[in-house]
């Protein structure tokens, strides 16, 4: 069976077992012994009665088999293949866990390249990384690499303009679930987000759900109707105020929303607040600890920031 060990910064390195090990080496030497043996063999098949340059008979479509050896350039470029095959395999891992004279291997080619990058990488961020995000935006070669990373990290769920979509928050602008400071945000990106909209179907019920709907639609929409109103607002001092506060105004620390503004994370349609509040509503940010490095969390990071902030 093959084998697979976890290996720094996410390398998988692939060992087998004896078993496998000699499997495939007995399936690699049979191959070249047997291509060399049918080179062979036929290049000193001799045709039955025919002599070089008659036709063997067969024919299709008006094209015609003639007994003619295989051109010279021809046998010597397979001779050439089986040759380099033996060399290639003795020189490089080909043979199961055989690991070749010259020692190469993928974790080796990679972890050079690897280094290699992050040298080039660390001398492009030498001029900026240590500043201050807020400092950071007026950086054009910043924003310019936020703004890349922005496109292949986030831009599916945010949008490649960041203002979001239902369900997925506008980035542009100045509404925070969790607040807008840099290290927040530096935060969220890291360590992902996870927001929970409890169901209250069986504590509020039908009416009680409908009440605190029209509690919250009070804020942002005229015409509601004002006894229900007031019965939404006393059940919203007992089921709501420990997540949104008594003013509706929602809390950083947990990321309850503002209900008394007009930005909705998921719309603001006539039956969504009381689905929200019979079933609950549930949503997830993925962290990027092990995607990204902690130097592009920060260039990300103020480039979200300067989305917001000139």
């Amino acid at each position: 069976m093959m084998i697979l060990k976890q290996k720094k910064l996410g390398v998988m390195k692939m060992e087998m077992t004896s078993g496998w090990s000699l499997f495939i080496i007995i399936i690699v030497v049979v191959h070249i012994v047997g291509y060399s043996y049918l080179l062979w063999s036929t290049s000193k098949m001799k045709s039955d009665g025919q002599k070089q340059g008659e036709t063997t008979g067969h024919s299709w479509d008006g094209i015609e088999e003639y007994n003619n050896p295989l051109p010279r350039w021809w046998l010597f470029m397979f001779i050439f293949t089986i040759i380099f095959s033996v060399g290639y395999l003795i020189l490089y891992p080909g043979m199961g866990n055989y690991k070749g004279t010259l020692g190469w291997t993928q974790e080796g080619e990679w972890s050079q390249d690897n280094t290699s990058v992050l040298e080039k990488r660390a001398e492009l961020f030498s001029t900026f990384i240590d500043k201050p995000i807020p400092q950071m935006i007026k950086d054009e070669k910043a924003m310019a690499i936020g703004e890349r990373l922005f496109a292949n990290h986030c831009s599916t769920c945010h949008g490649s303009d960041a203002q979001g979509a239902v369900g997925f928050p506008n980035l542009a602008d100045d509404d925070w679930l969790y607040g807008g400071e840099p290290d927040t945000i530096v935060q969220s990106i890291t360590n992902g987000r996870i927001g929970v909209m409890p169901a209250w179907g069986s504590a509020l019920g039908d009416d009680g759900v409908k009440q605190v709907a029209a509690y919250v639609r009070n804020f942002s929409e005229e015409g509601q109707d004002q006894d229900l109103v007031a019965e939404g607002k006393a059940k919203f001092a007992m089921f709501c105020v420990a997540c949104h506060g008594a003013d509706a105004k929602g809390n950083h620390l947990m990321g309850a929303p503002n209900l008394t503004d007009t930005t909705w994370l998921h719309s603001f349609d006539s039956g969504l607040l009381e689905t929200v509040l019979l079933e609950g509503i549930s949503g997830k940010m993925p962290a990027h600890e092990n995607i990204l490095d902690e130097g592009s969390i920060k260039v990300l990071a103020a480039y979200v920031y300067s989305l917001s902030h000139e």
